[in-house]
């Protein structure tokens, strides 16, 4: 879908169908020399997604659709996003090739400002459109070809750039994600990692191989892919600013392309959602999609453990001890308990070789988390409140939402193992998100480390009108973009 943009100021071109934003209790604002029915108007309350679709009677639409923000009081970025995706859908539903989404300057005051409503419908619009429908072999083009927003001068048009750049690599991850397992190996994900770098010449792509992991020592992200025949990899993603980078950030994602448990296997009912297990991996190769538009102050460094987990005779099995790259030895007691071992040597080598000011993990690490937290939220731990602090205020702009969970010095212990330094689970004591953390604690040195569990957001999350249901989210796209700035 072609996205532009353009000045409310200017005369409205003519489109198959134009959207008109309205608040609750508030007079319906159309543009210059748009007519519409007078009992149509009328009967639009504004109401939060309420939808009302006529023929124009004058101007240069076909047809036009309403829909509501609700109060005024209430309208923010999350509510304009899913107005433009509602908008969208409807446009491909009516089969319209064009739709121009018209954004009053009272919406803009509403909603934060121009900008702010620019990048809001920019997003909303691109995650609408986003569908999945590359291995059906009767899969049809879309009908709408082309989407203008409409909002006020050089402010909106910066915003909705920021919200293109945004949205096209959430829906990026996506793809990524709903990939399945057998097209979607470690090696298609570093190959993924090569053909974002390519998008800019400040970012740099290294991806090391079973080799070079292993004379680096990195025995506990290496054992987990014994039982594949697929071998893993290492990527590690470098953006460097123009100018003096005004801080260093690193990303670490997990990147198990299918987890099916390794010799303790997980039950066959759902097993076909663990392709998802790569979601972690998934947003960090969002994310640096999308800073090859949106080029911050800050050196950020993206590193992806990928590998796949399956059962075999050369696979880990319960009570098999690892030695990690910083030297700890590993008891691994649950083989499904494998993404915390891949991250291990992950976290251990941001450590060692990037040294950043602040890292951030994500990974779909526990099913703990959604018995916690559902499905809309993530849960944050790590050792520095200000850096969870900030993921959490990054989540409630961007509508991918986290909450803290304790991290305490008797969840560390409960971690320690009786024949090796550590053991990949805790001993019984619950708390089993924390539990990973726990042991992820014991890999970062003394980098500044949040650590987010997003088993329950990164797939199956209520109907948000721009994602929702059994399709990924591409969760910490938006969330760490945000938090980079």
């Amino acid at each position: 879908m072609n996205l532009t943009t353009k000045d409310s100021k200017a005369a409205l071109t003519s489109t198959d169908l134009l959207v008109v934003l309205g608040l609750e209790n508030s007079r319906l604002s159309l543009p210059t020399g748009v007519k519409v029915p007078a009992l149509s108007t009328q009967s639009f309350k504004g109401e939060f997604r309420e939808a009302r679709l006529t023929d124009a009677i004058g101007g240069a639409a076909q047809r036009v659709l309403k829909i509501g923000l609700g109060k005024a009081a209430d309208t923010d970025m999350e509510r304009l996003r899913r107005a433009a995706a509602i908008a969208v859908k409807k446009a491909e539903k009516v089969r319209a090739r064009s739709v121009v989404i018209w954004c009053a300057a009272a919406i803009e005051k509403a909603a934060g400002g121009a900008e702010a409503c620019g990048q809001a419908l920019a997003e909303g619009a691109l995650m609408g459109a986003y569908v999945c429908d590359a291995y059906k072999s009767d899969a049809k083009p879309p009908y709408l070809k082309k989407t203008t927003l409409v909002g006020s001068g050089a402010r909106f048009k910066k915003g909705a750039a920021r919200g293109t750049a945004i949205g096209e690599a959430n829906c990026f991850a996506r793809s990524l994600q709903d990939a399945p397992g057998n097209l979607m190996r470690p090696r298609d994900m570093a190959m993924s990692a090569r053909k974002v770098a390519g998008r800019s010449a400040r970012i740099t792509c290294k991806v090391l191989d079973e080799k070079a992991m292993a004379k680096l020592g990195m025995g506990s992200l290496l054992s987990v892919s014994r039982g594949s025949s697929e071998p893993a990899y290492l990527i590690h993603l470098t953006y460097k600013p123009t100018k003096k980078p005004s801080k260093k950030l690193c990303l670490v994602g997990k990147g198990l392309t299918f987890d099916a448990g390794g010799i303790s296997i997980k039950p066959s009912a759902k097993m076909d959602e663990m392709k998802y297990d790569m979601s972690g991996g998934a947003a960090v190769l969002g994310v640096f999609h999308a800073l090859a538009k949106l080029s911050p102050t800050a050196e950020v460094h993206g590193i992806v453990a990928t590998s796949e987990n399956l059962p075999d005779g050369k696979a880990n099995k319960p009570g098999d001890i690892v030695t990690a790259m910083n030297g700890t030895t590993i008891e691994v007691l649950n083989t499904d308990a494998e993404g915390r071992l891949i991250l291990a040597d992950a976290l251990a080598y941001a450590a060692k070789k990037v040294k950043p000011d602040a890292t951030v993990d994500l990974a779909t690490l526990t099913g703990a988390v959604v018995v916690a937290l559902g499905h809309e939220l993530s849960g944050v731990m790590g050792n520095d409140e200000k850096l969870q602090d900030a993921l959490v205020e990054s989540g409630q702009r961007t509508g991918e939402l986290v909450w803290r969970l304790p991290l305490l010095d008797c969840h560390k212990t409960h971690v320690k193992g009786n024949f090796a330094d550590l053991r990949n689970i805790n001993s019984g004591q619950g708390a089993g998100s924390t539990a990973g953390a726990a042991f992820l604690s014991h890999f970062v040195g003394d980098m500044k480390w949040a650590h987010l569990d997003i088993a329950g957001a990164a797939w199956g999350v209520d109907d948000r009108d721009y994602q929702g249901g059994a399709k990924g989210t591409g969760v910490g796209v938006r969330l760490l973009t945000d938090w980079i700035g």
